[in-house]
């Protein structure tokens, strides 16, 4: 055993990961591209982002030589009171990507970001005098972070049934997950996208517009991530339905907060989900790729309408009474500027959708596999979905460790990914070749024909 892996035995707490059977850690030391390497030598396909984050690849000497030239000046100074030089750039280009006139709050993860946005809007309408409306509501099966707001307008049994004592409440609403959704009438064949049947989605926003209508004044916001719901099984949404439910909001003047800290920067083929289908959101949560993988950095994004309630006399006490030591911080703020100066210089959207196209025709084999019980893409997100049985369904036993044990062979085949309980992903950085995809999808699918025969 390596030095590395024996200190982190006797010293370390991983997040996600049952510590009795963590016995074998493979310590990560070098990467490149879409590769990573450990003390040994070995390389790995970074299949899943590195959960989630990269998005240009490892080593980008773009984004390096940002964070070297900011470091040579300053690395961090306090932005309680101050000021620097890059997070104002930043939040400009931020706003212009965006699309609409709002004020960026900058903190450290994606679950500061859901958090301060809850916060803000909460705050907001108790200074605006609208008391009353005080419910969020979020989609069944959502995922917004491990904060204990994140997690209150989430509803995942999984990760925050420990907790529930401790969460405020909120209306939980279907998600129009299509084939798993009691109203979609037409189920999907194999090999068939499940989104392309409808009554799923407008029966699904039908009941979004009940739940408002029975909230009434006291509903505050709609809280959800646009198209795929991440951390839930990578479900994703057919088009049509973020633009419904938010029309059902602007109604009603309940405020649509947008989790894109998983969708944001590319990863469903456009800039931002949203933006596909044509929505103004008041709030917007980004991480994740904010920085192209590089340092932890999130961003809170208001609307003006939002932003103008906290503004008053010092005395009034308005001010958003809410921060975080990081905020602001040059390096991640350099590093995300490069990021974001790269999606201009190599056209990574286009890039992206051609990309999407070839993992889709990838994907596509592991229809043949008859314990595939759905395949779900959305531009450089592949969720493959294990079920004991496709007529039914049915999952196999969460002690199975069905998913887990698919990725560990994988790992043995150069593939390094993680699932969501029996939802395998792949998720690759944006500068992997097409020789690489074919190497994943290769991987992954051996993984799968030998743990399940």
């Amino acid at each position: 055993m390596s030095e590395s892996a024996d200190l982190d035995l006797r010293y370390l707490w991983h997040p996600f990961t049952q510590m009795r059977e963590w016995t074998a850690p493979l310590a990560i030391v070098e990467g490149e591209g879409a590769v990573l390497r450990d003390e040994e030598g070995r390389e790995y396909l970074d299949g899943n982002s590195s959960i989630w984050t990269n998005l240009h690849g490892h080593r980008r000497p773009e984004i390096d030589r940002a964070i070297k030239d900011q470091l040579g000046r300053i690395a961090h100074s306090s932005f309680l009171g101050l000021t620097n030089d890059v997070a104002p750039r930043l939040a400009r280009e931020l706003i212009e990507w965006l699309g609409f006139e709002g004020k960026v709050f900058f903190s450290d993860d994606g679950s500061t970001a859901v958090e301060a946005g809850l916060k803000m809007i909460h705050q907001a309408r108790m200074q605006r005098g609208e008391t009353e409306r005080r419910v969020f509501v979020s989609l069944a099966q959502g995922y917004h972070g491990d904060t204990i707001g994140a997690m209150s307008a989430g509803h995942s049994a999984l990760f925050h049934r420990a907790y529930k004592s401790l969460l405020f409440e909120t209306r939980e609403v279907m998600s129009p997950f299509c084939y798993r959704c009691p109203y979609n009438r037409a189920k999907p064949e194999r090999g068939q996208d499940a989104r392309l049947t409808r009554e799923c989605n407008w029966e699904c926003a039908a009941l979004l517009d009940e739940a408002l209508d029975s909230l009434g004044d006291s509903a505050s916001a709609f809280v959800l991530e646009p198209r795929v719901q991440g951390a839930g099984a990578m479900a994703m949404h057919p088009g049509g339905y973020l633009q419904r439910a938010a029309a059902s909001c602007r109604e009603r003047g309940v405020w649509l907060m947008l989790d894109e800290v998983l969708t944001g920067f590319g990863r469903t083929g456009g800039m931002f989900a949203f933006q596909k289908e044509d929505v103004l959101p008041d709030v917007i949560a980004l991480a994740k790729g904010l920085s192209g993988g590089y340092l932890p950095l999130a961003a809170t994004v208001a609307s003006l309408e939002i932003f103008d309630a906290f503004l008053g006399d010092f005395a009034e006490l308005k001010t958003f009474f809410h921060g975080h030591s990081y905020s602001g911080n040059a390096l991640g703020c350099a590093a995300s500027l490069a990021s974001l100066g790269l999606f201009k210089t190599e056209h990574t959207i286009p890039h992206i959708q051609a990309k999407a196209q070839t993992l889709a025709g990838l994907a596509a084999r592991f229809w043949d596999h008859p314990n595939v019980g759905d395949v779900r893409l959305e531009g450089m997100v592949c969720a493959v979905e294990i079920v004991r049985d496709f007529d039914t369904r049915e999952s196999f036993p969460y002690a199975a460790r069905t998913g887990h044990r698919i990725c560990e062979a994988a790992r043995k085949r150069g593939l390094l990914t993680r699932p969501i309980g029996d939802v395998l992903l792949l998720m690759p950085p944006y500068c992997a070749t097409d020789r690489q995809l074919e190497q994943m999808t290769e991987a992954l699918w051996e993984a799968l024909c030998e743990a399940l025969i």
